[in-house]
Order: C-alpha cells, then sequence, then structure tokens
C-alpha cells in the first residue's frame, strides 16, 4: 500500500494534512506496547458498544487502516490519528499493529487529531469545543482560521466554543450527550441554565420545547418585577414546570380570580384540553 492510497481512506481533511508532513511510505508494524496515546486527543469518552464493535470486526479482519503515529522522546511513537483503533486492538488481544510513521511538531498533531474526530462525528460538542479553544489558545489561531481548517461555518465555532461558558453540570450532560448541542445553544447565557438542563433531560424536551420553556420564564422574570403574592407566584411556577406552558393567576380580595392558560398553537391548545380532561 502506498502514501496515495493511504491519504484517499482517510478522508480529504487528513489527506491534505498528510501531504503536507514527511511521510514514510512502508507500512510498518509495531508492538501494541511501543505506542502512546496522543497527548491532544480531544476525544476523552469512547463509546463502549462502538469500541466493542470495532473489536469484534479487527478479531475477523485484522486492522485494515493503519495507524498514523510520530516518533515521540520516550523512544516510542505517540498516536497521530486512530487512538480507536489501538485501543480495540488491544481489547482484541493482538500484539502489534499496521502503522506509518510521519514528523509532524505539535500543531500538526492536534489538527490531525480533531480532523480525524470531527470527519467521523465522533467527538461530543464539549470535545469538540475543546480542540478549537486549544487551536486559538496554544497556536494563536482566530475562529475565522479555525472555520476554515475544519471546515465549519464561523458561526459554527463561536456557537461550540460559547457552550465552554456553561456550567460543569450542564457540561457533563453535553458531554455524555444527554443534551444535544441544540439544547445547549438555548442555554448559553442563563442564569438558570443548569435547572432548565435538568427539565429538558427529566421530560425529554425537544428543541421547539426547550425555546418555549425558555420564553416563558423570561416573560415571568419580567413579569414579576412588580410585586405578587408569593404563594401564587410559587403555584404559577410549579404549573408551568408540569405543563411547560405559561400561566397566569390573578387573585382578587374576595378570593376569587382568573387562571390563565397560554398557548402558541392548537397542539399546545389541544394539549391542555387533554390535561383537563384526563382529571376531571
Amino acid at each position: 500500500m502506498d502514501a496515495n492510497k493511504i491519504k484517499k481512506g482517510l478522508g480529504r481533511g487528513l489527506s491534505s494534512l498528510i501531504g503536507e508532513t514527511k511521510l514514510e511510505t512502508n507500512i510498518n508494524k509495531l508492538a501494541i506496547s511501543d505506542l502512546h496515546s496522543n497527548k491532544f486527543q480531544p476525544r476523552k469518552i469512547f463509546n463502549e458498544d462502538n469500541l466493542q464493535e470495532l473489536t469484534n470486526s479487527i478479531k475477523e479482519r485484522g486492522i485494515i487502516q493503519p495507524i498514523i503515529v510520530r516518533k515521540s522522546t520516550d523512544h516510542r511513537y505517540e498516536i497521530i490519528a486512530g487512538e480507536r483503533r489501538w485501543l480495540a486492538a488491544q481489547k482484541a488481544g493482538l500484539h502489534e499493529v499496521p502503522v506509518v510513521i510521519t514528523e509532524v511538531d505539535d500543531l500538526k498533531s492536534l489538527e490531525f487529531a480533531i480532523v480525524e474526530n470531527v470527519q467521523r462525528d465522533d467527538l461530543n460538542a464539549i470535545e469538540e469545543a475543546r480542540g478549537y479553544q486549544r487551536l486559538i489558545k496554544e497556536f494563536s489561531y482566530d475562529q475565522g482560521k479555525v472555520a476554515k481548517f475544519i471546515g465549519k461555518s464561523r458561526s459554527h465555532i463561536a456557537n461550540f466554543l460559547r457552550l465552554l461558558s456553561l456550567p460543569e453540570e450542564v457540561l457533563r450532560l453535553i458531554e455524555t450527550r444527554k443534551l444535544s448541542p441544540g439544547h445547549a445553544k438555548i442555554l448559553v447565557g442563563l442564569d438558570n441554565a443548569e435547572f432548565i438542563a435538568r427539565k429538558i433531560t427529566e421530560k425529554n424536551l425537544t428543541v421547539r420545547q426547550t425555546e418555549n420553556f425558555v420564553k416563558i420564564f423570561k416573560v415571568k422574570k419580567l413579569s414579576h418585577k412588580h410585586s405578587k403574592n408569593a404563594n401564587l407566584h410559587a403555584l404559577e411556577s410549579s404549573i408551568i414546570e408540569k405543563i411547560g406552558l405559561n400561566v397566569s393567576i390573578k387573585n382578587k380580595k374576595n378570593n376569587s380570580g382568573t387562571l390563565v392558560f397560554e398557548y402558541k398553537d392548537l397542539d399546545q391548545l389541544n394539549k391542555i384540553i387533554e390535561i383537563i380532561k384526563s382529571n376531571y
């Protein structure tokens, strides 16, 4: 197998990077113990089910695509691209793996790791954002340069970087894919981001439902600038949390008043009607 064939197999982004480096054309075999993970690897979480599938495939067919490595200072080799294959090879009981040796600096090592994972959709949103952040902080990239290099829009890069401002609890939910980037984007800048994130996971809210839920809280925050009975306020909040729709309670001195449900479309109206029918 020659270098050109390797390039085609790795995808356009990696091929471009490989073309900028000194690449040995021969595929070598190295002991698994001679390899170690990439210190710039942005991916921290490896899906166990997917890793087991790859392990089973390697047991049947071996490693089809060689691992890209570079020499490290401890006389071993650092993995540039292919860490998941290396981990699966260990689980499969292999003692050697096919490698291609390249000469790259730290920047290229990070670029390889980010491109490989982004192209294969292996990174969760926070890992991806931290990879972009590292390019910016450690290698003086700006958002425009990151966008051009990765092949994403500048707004995509900016939106992902903003996710890193979210509280740790929310970041963990995104890392474990319990929250999608679409959900997470809505939470950026909210004082109650952790509370909203918990409601999203508890009630399995869609992105659109989350947007409506957040709007409710913004409206309620404005409306409660005016004094209101604390008990009524708590009751409204309780109903809002349970049904996900805006509710207003007005109580007069003689304890008569109005209970108003707000709906944006027929689906929400039907939801209110169904709730009433099922309880009365």
